[in-house]
């Protein structure tokens, strides 16, 4: 199995530090019982660098190591056609590269560079069609050559192709790329299936999956047809093309939402009353980037405050407003969806919800509060959603759009009432309604509260 990527910048030895591999050294690293990687440049000229990654697949250790029929162990594919070994490879041999990271030059890690990989052989049995399904979606020029099969045998269709890619993007996405859309085409994985699998394809597929309109194939594949790991991998990649929902009104109109001071009206109250709560433990449902969590943290009757988000981007960007560090005994931050049952969570005495529940249609609503009011039953939960009713205030935003494209629905004040009273009365709570932020005589506030005790 060869993989080659070919960089033709201005500077295309900045490939060499972005793979953190010296074109002057060849590189080698064992792969467990059944196989080798090796690493070398066959061009570095100021006009291109080009590295090489050989993945050498020991056929007698994949033998040893059982599974398949006895034929399998002697006509296989595996040795040279590239699959979920190769994807293997590259989180091993290219990890940094992956995780977007750059010791040397850490400049280099997001600059879209003329890149060209090629894969000596892919199998396809979806042809050439299928192949440039998966990859043109995401900016790529694919060439497929099939490899010839003997006519004189009764072998016309060839499965086999060389496959090339040609884009100007930032290394570590098509190597993201690759890392999941290889497994999508190897029907015959070897390692085993299950949770960890599903996060590594959400952590991988960030930022592009969501959006891709091969999706729900690329994750039924991807996860080897497993019913259970689909339905939950493609309900949290819809919940993940929802931008942190505080910003959305300064979004759609700024000098507005400087004006009334929304933001930071809306967050100081939720913190406020969590505080005055009395509850030792909290958590933000749907963190967002960190900005309640560090107000929470600052008020030492909490002695654990939890962060929850769908998106890897989010609690990334959250780490790094809060300065979190690994061993944190006060503060956590999770990777989970509002729409599953998380035992991380219980024992959390109040929660927060703010401006998340537009982001969810009826049927994951229904969902979230089954989680949070049936499961979890914190004393206290505070959510804040759009009002509706306000938004003919804002100047830039049209009749009878809401406020932002990922939002499913926005409630007027007699909507929201209605909701709430509706779970109250379901769960066991009491309700209390406030707005937030400056108040219209008639229209209300631009954001609404409702708090939930029991």
């Amino acid at each position: 199995m060869l993989l080659t990527i070919r960089c033709t910048s201005e500077t295309p030895d900045d490939l060499g530090y972005l793979l953190h591999k010296h074109p002057e050294r060849p590189f080698h690293a064992p792969l467990g019982s059944w196989g080798q990687s090796y690493v070398v440049y066959p061009e570095n000229s100021p006009q291109a660098c080009t590295a090489s990654l050989l993945l050498e697949i020991d056929a007698v250790g994949l033998v040893r190591r059982g599974g398949g029929s006895a034929l399998d162990h002697y006509v296989n594919d595996r040795p040279y056609a590239a699959s979920s070994f190769f994807s293997v490879a590259l989180n091993t041999v290219y990890r940094d590269a992956l995780l977007k990271k750059c010791k040397h030059r850490p400049e280099l890690v997001d600059r879209p560079l003329p890149l060209q990989a090629t894969l000596s052989v892919v199998k396809s049995r979806g042809g050439a069609a299928f192949l440039k399904q998966l990859f043109e979606p995401l900016g790529y020029q694919v060439e497929c050559t099939p490899h010839p099969l003997d006519p004189t045998l009764g072998w016309t269709e060839a499965y086999y192709f060389t496959l090339v890619l040609t884009a100007e993007c930032p290394l570590h996405q098509l190597l993201n790329h690759l890392y999941v859309l290889l497994p999508v085409l190897d029907a015959e994985k070897h390692y085993y299936i299950d949770e960890r699998e599903l996060e590594k394809l959400l952590s991988r597929g960030e930022g592009w999956l969501s959006s891709h309109p091969m999706k729900t194939t690329i994750v039924h594949r991807y996860l080897n047809r497993r019913a259970h790991l689909t339905r939950e991998a493609l309900a949290r990649l819809q919940e993940e093309q929802a931008e942190d929902a505080e910003e959305v009104v300064q979004k759609a109109n700024e000098a507005e939402e400087k004006l009334v001071r929304l933001h930071d009206t809306r967050l100081d109250r939720v913190a406020e009353l969590l505080k005055d709560s009395g509850a030792r433990q909290v958590v933000d449902l749907g963190c967002g980037s960190g900005k309640l969590l560090g107000r929470l943290r600052r008020f030492r009757q909490f002695d654990r405050v939890v962060g929850m988000d769908v998106s890897y981007s989010s609690l990334t960007a959250a780490k790094d407003k809060l300065r979190y560090e690994e061993g944190e005994t006060r503060l956590e931050l999770v990777h989970g969806s509002l729409l599953y049952r998380d035992s991380r969570l219980q024992g959390c005495e109040a929660a927060a919800l703010v401006e998340v529940i537009e982001h969810l249609d009826p049927p994951r609503l229904e969902a979230c509060q089954r989680n949070l009011f049936g499961y979890l039953k914190p004393r206290l939960v505070v959510i804040t959603t759009p009002n509706r009713d306000y938004n003919q205030l804002f100047p830039g935003l049209p009749a009878g759009q809401f406020r932002h494209r990922d939002h499913r629905f926005e409630w007027t004040r007699d909507e929201f009432r209605a909701w709430s009273d509706q779970v109250a009365a379901a769960y066991g709570y009491r309700v209390r309604l406030e707005g937030l932020g400056a108040e219209h005589p008639e229209l209300g506030a631009p954001s609404q509260m409702a708090v939930f005790e029991r």
